[in-house]
C-alpha cells in the first residue's frame, strides 16, 4: 500500500508543480508589467483609478498597443528621422553609446527573419579534447578574429547550467562542430535540467549506434547524410 502511496504522490507532484510554477511565473511577470506601465500612465488611465479591484493584464495590452504604434511611427521619415538623431544622441555618451549599440545589433540579429542566430545545436569539445559540450550556433565569424584564423571559424554560445543566460562565446572550425539532431528548445530544457530531461534519441542516430561508428562525428554524419 505504501509503494502505491508512494507512486500516486509522485505522480500528483510532477502533475501538479510544472502547471503550478507555469501560472506562478506568468503572474508574476504579468504583475511586474502591469506595474511598470502604471507608473508611466496618469492615475485616470489605469482600472484602479474606475474599479476597485485590480485588473491583470492591462498592462501587457497597453504595453502590447504601444510597440505596434512605435513601430509603425517608426517606420515613416519622421520616425527615422527621430530614432536617428536619438540614436546620434546616444553614440556621443562613452558608456551609453557601447551599451545601446552592442543591445541594437544583438536585437537586429536575433529579431531578423532570416537569422540564423540560435537555430543550430552544435557538439564542441570544451575546456579540452574528450570532453563534450551543447553549444548554439549564432552565425558566422566574421571581422578580425576571421581574418587572423586559416580556419572556417563559428560563433557558438555555450551556455551554463542551470542558468542558459550566461555562458561562454567560443570560435570554433566549423569542421569541429558536431551538429545535433534535437531542436533548441529540446537543448535548452537539456541544460536548464542539468542532463535530467533528455530528448529521445533521433530513429538515424539509434541505427548508427548499432553499426558502431568509430567516433561521435561519424555517427551525428550518417543523420545528416539522411
Amino acid at each position: 500500500m505504501f509503494r502505491y502511496l508512494r507512486r500516486w504522490f509522485i505522480a500528483g507532484v510532477l502533475t501538479v508543480a510544472p502547471l503550478g510554477l507555469t501560472v506562478y511565473v506568468t503572474w508574476i511577470l504579468i504583475n511586474f508589467i502591469d506595474e511598470m506601465v502604471a507608473r508611466l500612465l496618469p492615475a485616470f488611465l489605469t482600472p484602479q483609478h474606475y474599479f476597485d479591484f485590480p485588473v491583470p493584464g492591462y498592462g501587457l495590452l497597453i504595453a502590447g498597443v504601444g510597440l505596434i504604434i512605435i513601430g509603425a511611427l517608426t517606420a515613416n521619415i519622421i520616425g527615422r528621422m527621430f530614432v536617428a538623431f536619438s540614436a546620434a544622441v546616444f553614440n556621443q555618451v562613452p558608456f551609453v553609446r557601447t551599451v545601446y549599440g552592442a543591445l541594437r545589433q544583438i536585437l537586429e540579429t536575433i529579431l531578423a527573419s532570416k537569422s540564423d542566430a540560435f537555430r543550430e545545436v552544435v557538439l564542441v569539445e570544451y575546456p579540452r579534447r574528450g570532453v563534450w559540450v551543447i553549444g548554439f550556433v549564432t552565425g558566422q565569424t566574421k571581422g578580425e578574429v576571421q581574418a587572423i584564423s586559416k580556419e572556417n571559424l563559428i560563433n557558438v554560445f555555450v551556455p551554463t547550467t542551470p542558468n542558459p543566460t550566461s555562458g561562454f562565446l567560443l570560435f570554433v572550425d566549423r569542421k569541429d562542430a558536431v551538429s545535433l539532431a534535437m531542436s533548441v528548445e529540446s537543448a535548452v530544457k537539456m541544460v536548464v535540467s542539468g542532463g535530467i530531461v533528455t530528448p529521445p534519441t533521433p530513429k538515424a542516430l539509434r541505427d548508427a549506434s548499432q553499426a558502431k561508428p568509430k567516433s561521435l562525428k561519424e555517427a551525428t554524419s550518417t543523420i545528416s547524410r539522411r
